[in-house]
């Protein structure tokens, strides 16, 4: 049988050894009260189809019942609350795929500060347009994330604006963190969490709370195989910049990793593995036809990685963020109901000739 990775007494005694990271469990629980509820207690359940089609028990653990449809506003709620108090920056400006704009400018709204986005040439439209609709000034430029976020910083020097680096800037980091707290709050705790890798905020944020308060489970961070810089350095341990992206998860889909966000993920992640966009595909037909959800490609990384690797989940307590919903309904089509590989369900598999 495949490694499960390092065992729960080894976990347990490299998290006493190593636990320096930049976030802090108090500031985590604190946290909530600056969040609006729009974004707090949201839904976990085990869906037994789904459980049936993986063979192991799966907690989902639902990100996109809220006003930007994705988990991205826990943390700019910290950012723009901790603005609105400090006043000290006329505005605000972040690089975003298309979700932490839209949380950004959701904040920032609410608070009155302006916010500016650079985006991609090739960002989704629908993002483009949810983040204009928000109140957001987008600004479109380069073929991937990492031409915005050069755009961002001189933006931020030239206007006086706050520059929000996702991951980089720890409350996005504790803000995503707060999800941890709720998917662990009960007294079943997964023997797995299997969690998106993009930036690193996500993983580094839950990953750390479960470790923690859960420091027997698991943490596997998932990268697609056309964006795997982050997926690289965790390996080599040092940073890995790639020249290309090609995979339909523009959310989790960078070439430049922060070297800061790294070293966080090397103490609280136990593994990362790489799924292909086909398994990707085929992890968002599952969450629709089997637990009623659709979801952008970010948000089936943690199905993807069971289904790359069934034998290694077999039996087991696993849970997973869906992360974010933000996709456009022609493209869900071709991607999860048009998509070839269906999943079949093992009940319904003919029996083996005799």
């Amino acid at each position: 049988m495949p490694s499960r990775g390092p065992t729960r007494r080894a976990r347990q005694a490299a998290w006493r050894r190593f636990r320096v990271v930049r976030l802090d469990l108090d500031r985590i629980r604190d946290a909530v009260n600056s969040i609006d509820p729009a974004f707090l207690r949201t839904p976990q359940f085990e869906s037994w189809p789904l459980d049936v089609a993986l063979e192991c028990s799966v907690t989902l653990k639902v990100e996109t019942l809220n006003p930007v449809r994705c988990f991205k506003g826990r943390g700019t709620e910290l950012v723009m609350s901790r603005l609105a108090s400090e006043r000290r920056y006329p505005s605000a400006v972040c690089a975003s795929a298309g979700n932490l704009g839209q949380a950004l400018a959701y904040s920032g709204s609410r608070r009155g500060i302006p916010v500016a986005v650079f985006a991609a040439a090739s960002a989704s439209a629908l993002k483009i347009e949810r983040m204009r609709s928000l109140g957001a000034t987008v600004h479109l430029d380069g073929n991937d994330i990492e031409r915005p976020r050069a755009l961002a910083r001189e933006f931020a020097q030239v206007e006086g604006a706050f520059l929000v680096e996702d991951s980089l800037d720890v409350d996005t980091c504790e803000g995503a963190a707060t999800i941890g707290l709720e998917l662990l709050a009960g007294e079943q705790r997964p023997d797995v969490l299997i969690i998106a890798l993009g930036g690193g905020a996500l993983a580094s944020g839950v990953g750390y709370v479960t470790r923690e308060l859960s420091p027997s489970t698991e943490v596997i961070a998932v990268q697609p195989t056309g964006a795997p810089a982050m997926a690289l350095s965790w390996r080599k341990r040092t940073v890995v910049n790639t020249d290309t992206i090609d995979t339909i998860a523009d959310g989790v889909a960078g070439r430049h990793p922060i070297p800061e966000v790294l070293d966080d993920l090397l103490r609280v992640v136990d593994d990362v593995v790489l799924v292909d966009d086909d398994l990707i595909k085929r992890g968002m037909r599952l969450l629709f036809e089997h637990a009623g959800l659709v979801v952008e490609p970010s948000a089936a990384l943690g199905v993807a990685a069971i289904l790359r690797n069934p034998e290694r989940f077999a039996g087991l307590n696993v849970a997973t963020v869906v992360c974010g919903s933000n996709v456009a309904p022609a493209d869900f089509r071709a991607w999860a109901m048009d998509s070839p590989g269906d999943v079949p369900d093992p009940k319904q598999r003919e029996p083996a000739t005799p």
